[in-house]
């Protein structure tokens, strides 16, 4: 199908989910979920056009057979219906509240958790109150030189306020106040319970504006929406350089756990990925990574994760479209 008629076809899929869900809920038990379980949106094809991408998690009532009564309405499985399990979906860093997945621990890490001046992407960064996430990028808010990551890696939780220390490395490889201060939380998107978001994205201010922007791709300056299928590196705190591929665009209804204050939150126009060959393409504590494709040019910001599903069985990623993020802080990327 071409985009325009997948999207009609997403559209339908995502109606006919909520109707099939209603009729589950009026004909069972309170463990019935209350909206669609399913995530849905494009998937590409080798032949450039896209499939309706369906995305379910198992251990939810009857939501396998939701999603083939689904798929069926749809189209045809393979052709014009994409339909993949998912694992559990979680932040990949975790503050103080549980639930989020926790990083990786510094041992076992392959990126740099260590102590890095002048500060460059792909280092352990966190709130004084959060155990380490990935410092994404630098960008420029009303000119002045900021750090980009997650709401859950430098705030970690609606009590967090504009002010608080970033440290660099995060707490949980060893940072320390105010020794490896870098920082101070500067500004959020909100998250709240009960709402759907589109972005996990917040900057905090640098004492120092002297920072290596250029690792290790060189300057990443500009932006642009995937269209699916791209071949895509990062680089995290956990699993350092990594590539993958994208696989599904324009996913609503991705349900991510955020734990006991937040609760599970919806996201909308999120971007998949899964790794290539036999490693996953991000893991616990790779939070805030900048996703980008072969030629630098920047799609999204990396904020979840599951343990299984894709490809190779590794897991799948989940990105929230840049141009939303730096659009949503009011930033642009440091040239």
């Amino acid at each position: 199908m071409e985009r325009d008629e997948a999207r009609e076809a997403k559209a339908h899929a995502a109606q006919v989910a909520r109707t099939l869900t209603e009729r589950v809920v009026r004909a069972s038990s309170a463990d019935a979920p209350t909206v669609a379980p399913l995530a849905v949106g494009l998937a590409p094809r080798d032949d450039g056009g896209y499939a309706v991408a369906l995305r379910y998690r198992l251990g939810l009532p009857q939501v396998r057979s939701l999603a083939r009564k689904v798929a069926a309405e749809v189209g045809e499985v393979g052709t014009t219906v994409d339909v993949r399990r998912t694992g559990r979906i979680r932040p990949l860093a975790r503050g103080p509240v549980p639930g989020p997945r926790p990083p990786v621990i510094t041992a076992q890490a392959a990126g740099e958790t260590g102590r890095v001046r002048p500060l460059r992407p792909g280092v352990s960064i966190a709130h004084v109150d959060v155990t380490a996430g990935t410092l994404g990028a630098f960008v420029l808010v009303g000119g002045v030189v900021h750090a980009l990551s997650n709401y859950h890696v430098l705030a970690g939780s609606p009590a967090a306020r504009p002010g608080d220390l970033v440290l660099q490395p995060g707490p949980a490889d060893g940072g320390r106040a105010p020794a490896d201060r870098v920082g101070t939380l500067a500004a959020v998107v909100p998250l709240a319970a009960g709402t759907t978001a589109t972005v996990d994205a917040a900057v905090a201010l640098l004492d120092d504006p002297d920072v290596d922007a250029t690792y290790p791709v060189g300057a990443v300056t500009a932006t642009a929406r995937a269209l699916g299928g791209e071949t895509v590196g990062k680089i995290g705190r956990t699993t350092a350089v990594t590539g993958g591929r994208v696989t599904a665009i324009e996913l609503d209804d991705v349900v991510v756990g955020y734990g006991e204050e937040l609760g599970d939150l919806r996201f909308d126009d999120q971007i998949e990925v899964e790794g290539t060959g036999r490693s996953p393409f991000s893991r616990g504590g790779d939070s805030g990574s900048l996703v980008y494709r072969e030629d630098g040019v920047a799609l999204g910001l990396l904020f979840a994760g599951s343990e299984t599903g894709g490809e190779n069985g590794r897991g799948l990623t989940y990105v929230n479209p840049i141009d939303a993020v730096l659009g949503a802080l009011d930033a642009t990327l440091l040239a």
